[in-house]
């Protein structure tokens, strides 16, 4: 019952801020730091929300899994049968994308201006200025790098014109998009 009743709870508090406030507002509820200009894309927080810090401008989409516990220690005890804990945080730097099913790793620092590929395992820091992918997480660009082919090849937000139809403005886009394509 008690089980339930915390289901319940968790469900409608979860609702409350999806309509008042979003989800950037019920991470700070949870004790998530969020700076400015955020994007967050994902309800779940772990049990110990309070040791994630993210920047400004950084964007974390659907499925994205951050970790700040080992659960694995939890099997290990000591000759009275105590169990043993690692919880560590996890800070996510300024203009940050995280993409999405990614899962960051406790302890892990995410430097400034950083991509994370959908789907990478990162488990350890990554430096300032880095794209990285993989499993486990591997530095595969640079940010430098790809922000010049951004503002050189991509169309850009204020090129819309007014009252467009989304539909149709993203139908030209994706037929003047180069293909996407990262190099070390």
């Amino acid at each position: 019952m008690r089980k339930i009743i915390s289901a319940v709870s968790h469900w409608l508090t979860l609702r409350y801020f999806l309509v008042n406030g979003g989800r950037v507002a019920y991470a700070r509820h949870l004790g998530v730091k969020i700076g400015e200009d955020c994007r967050i894309y994902i309800d779940t927080w772990g049990s110990e929300p309070f040791l994630i810090s993210i920047g400004d401008r950084a964007t974390i989409t659907a499925g994205v899994k951050l970790l700040t516990h080992n659960g694995s220690t939890w099997l290990i005890r000591d000759e009275a049968g105590g169990r043993r804990y690692d919880y560590r945080p996890v800070s996510i730097g300024n203009d940050v994308f995280i993409g999405t099913q990614a899962i960051i790793m406790p302890g892990v620092v995410i430097g400034d201006e950083v991509i994370v590929a959908a789907g990478a395992v990162v488990t350890k820091s990554v430096p300032s200025g880095s794209i990285v992918g993989g499993n486990p997480a591997k530095i595969i660009g640079s940010y430098a790098d790809y922000k010049k082919r951004a503002l050189a090849e991509f169309p850009r937000e204020t090129d819309r014109p007014a009252g467009f139809d989304y539909r149709e403005q993203i139908s030209k886009e994706v037929n003047r998009t180069p293909k996407p394509r990262l190099q070390k």
